[in-house]
């Protein structure tokens, strides 16, 4: 089997995780025009969660639903505790608020679980590789994308064929007019928040067992999160997908080629993509437009 073929195909199940950690950090910027720098530390908690129910003996499943359903309730409880404070001030308040809750997150991170990182067995049944032919390929990296492909599809539904998704469709367009329609548009704040937390969260947990647990994972999580969507395309969740695929191809291909600079490459193809499309792949001119 090509090294190349293996590569894309490690590039896909990176991608989606990609995928997973920007999606929420995209839509809450499509609904609340909200610069959320604390979204990395939502993929650090769902991964030391995980952590921390597998040490307290659950097996991964229970795992892979509680901690992102945790990640989420502590999201929603900060948004309407301290973030919906925040909204109307610029952007370089949103900036420094959640930096500063990122760190806060980050320290009792170290302070609960020590600065030393940690590793996480992968689930028996997932255990092993797969081998057809030429194609040799271990079996929780095929879980990975096949579930993370699903969850692309459910929440697609959710934002394309529920109620919710049609409101925050609407409130992404103005929240003026969505609240003079009766909608309680806090609550929908609230519950989009959340969501983002659980996939950043979920994507954490996917990615403990391939990459082990530390305290500083949520800084890389963020810095990669804010490419995605850039290079996809601010509150878009095709761009979304679409970036973290290309970032993922990218950044595996280059990992063969030119090793020392696969994470250079990522933020070239970045401006590329800024210098030929400004708003990003799926991206529109600006809200309210």
């Amino acid at each position: 089997m090509s090294i190349y073929l293996l590569q894309i195909i490690n590039g896909i199940g990176i991608g989606m995780l990609y995928f997973l950690m920007a999606v929420g950090l995209s839509i809450v910027f499509g609904l609340l025009g909200f610069v959320n720098f604390a979204h990395g530390a939502f993929f650090l908690l769902g991964a030391y969660f995980c952590f921390q129910f597998v040490e307290l003996g659950l097996d991964f499943w229970w795992t892979l639903l509680l901690a992102p359903l945790s990640v989420g309730a502590f999201a929603w409880l900060a948004e309407k505790i301290l973030l919906r404070h925040i909204y109307q001030l610029p952007h370089e308040f949103h900036i420094v608020f959640t930096v500063g809750v990122a760190l806060v997150l980050q320290e009792a991170v170290i302070l609960q679980w020590g600065v030393l990182g940690h590793n996480i067995a992968m689930p028996a049944l997932l255990q092993g590789i797969v081998i057809l032919g030429d194609f040799v390929y271990p079996i929780y990296r095929l879980f990975v994308i096949g579930f993370t492909a699903a969850m692309a599809l459910l929440l697609w539904w959710l934002l394309d064929g529920t109620r919710l998704g049609a409101i925050v469709r609407a409130g992404s367009e103005s929240t003026e007019m969505v609240s003079l329609l009766g909608v309680n548009i806090n609550r929908i704040f609230s519950l989009v928040f959340a969501l983002g937390a659980v996939t950043a969260g979920m994507a954490g947990v996917l990615a403990a067992p391939i990459r082990g647990v530390e305290p500083f994972m949520g800084i890389e999580a963020l810095g990669i999160a804010f490419v995605v969507v850039v290079i996809g395309g601010m509150g878009s969740f095709w761009g979304a997908l679409a970036g973290g695929l290309l970032v993922g191809i990218v950044q595996s291909l280059m990992s063969t080629i030119w090793p020392e600079g696969a994470h250079l490459m990522i933020y070239i193809a970045m401006a590329a993509v800024m210098l030929l499309r400004p708003n990003g792949l799926f991206g529109r001119s600006g809200k309210n437009e």
